[in-house]
């Protein structure tokens, strides 16, 4: 086999996207929506990313089981078994551990790469060099590599990386420590020191390796399913087993579980331009701004003195503002929102609540 031919790819798709309410909703959350008009939904651009230098064959989708067919009819490309449909909803190292069975049933010595499926990347040529040197890496070396960006302002929704002592590879460290969402004022600390990077949540292993941490920080299930003496033998076997114990596999994040307890975790500096397209405030600071450092998607506006606001409406619709400051203005199907502008995650989550305890469903 080909050294490129072992080289694959896990898209991880499976998240609700409850942030980007009410444009990422609970039948078609934000991964399979086109935000910025370009005519390529998040889950597509990203597919489109990594068929530059992973084959398409080798690409795989982790899902959760109600967005397999939307999945499936957003890649066409892909093969029918390079799609993994989950039965419930759980964090991303039980994702990444299916995807890693599914890969090493068709080559035993492959390399992966992880990611997610809302992200932005600016400069593809710069990201498919560091992703293609991370791979090459791990084809000699049992380790996991983190890609990581220097942080341009104290964002407290992303993961940050410290980057510890300097491997013999270029821009390659070794990983220190790894904070989740820190409070704003940490933040600020850790990007003024210049020690720690933003974790991108793209990772490449070898995937037998990388097999090996998800066993070491979830060994409960891995225990029950070879005390049944569980194999599988068949993708339809394989099927089964995700059916009869993914409940058992903890909430766990393949970040968390591997940047906090691994003891041979990379972080690589990467210069690509990055964005994690989770939460309004996070696409306000990627998107282009017009006049006024207004972020408009994809709609139609007419505004008179209005500044550092994001609008996105539907289609065939006007919006007429005058006056308006730090504002988000979202429409989508039968939900109007509008909010101050910031980090809005935890008042959307109390809109949700609410909104589902009085109205039901049909508004989520």
């Amino acid at each position: 086999m080909p050294t490129d031919s072992k080289n694959f790819c896990i898209i991880l798709a499976g998240g609700r996207g409850r942030r980007l309410w009410p444009c990422s909703r609970a039948e078609h959350p934000k991964q399979f929506v086109d935000l910025f008009g370009v005519g390529r939904t998040l889950l597509q651009q990203t597919f489109d990313r990594f068929a530059r230098f992973i084959p398409t064959e080798n690409i795989y989708v982790t899902t959760n089981d109600d967005f397999e067919p939307i999945a499936r009819e957003q890649l066409p490309m892909l093969p029918s078994d390079n799609f993994i449909g989950e039965p419930i909803n759980r964090d991303t190292a039980p994702s990444v551990t299916w995807g890693c069975y599914r890969i090493l049933s068709r080559c035993p010595d492959a390399n992966v790469i992880i990611t997610p499926s809302d992200q932005a990347v600016l400069n593809l040529d710069a990201f498919v060099e560091s992703a293609t040197s991370a791979l090459s890496f791990v084809t000699s070396h049992d380790g996991v590599i983190a890609m990581g960006i220097r942080p341009t302002r104290p964002e407290p929704g992303y993961g940050y990386v410290q980057m510890g002592d300097a491997s013999d590879v270029p821009g390659m460290f070794t990983v220190q420590s790894f904070t989740e969402k820190p409070e704003r004022d940490f933040a600020q600390l850790f990007m003024d020191s210049g020690e720690f990077l933003w974790n991108t949540g793209i990772f490449a292993s070898n995937a037998r390796h990388l097999l090996v941490h998800c066993k070491r920080i979830m060994p409960a299930p891995f225990r029950q399913i070879e005390t049944d003496g569980r194999i599988p033998s068949s993708l339809e076997e394989e099927a089964r087993l995700v059916w009869d114990y993914f409940s058992l596999f903890p909430n766990l994040s393949i970040d968390y579980g591997v940047l906090e307890n691994a003891d041979d975790a990379f972080v690589m500096l990467c210069n690509f331009g990055w964005a994690d397209l989770g939460t309004w405030h996070s696409i306000y600071e990627a998107a282009r701004r017009y006049d006024g450092d207004n972020v408009v998607l994809d709609s139609e506006v007419m505004m008179d003195n209005c500044r550092d606001n994001i609008i996105k409406l539907p289609k065939g619709h006007l919006g007429v503002m005058s006056g308006l400051e730090g504002y988000i203005v979202v429409e989508n199907e039968n939900v109007l929102m509008v909010c101050k502008k910031g980090d809005t995650s935890a008042q959307i989550r109390k809109f949700l609540n609410e909104v589902q305890v009085k109205l039901g469903e049909k508004f989520i």
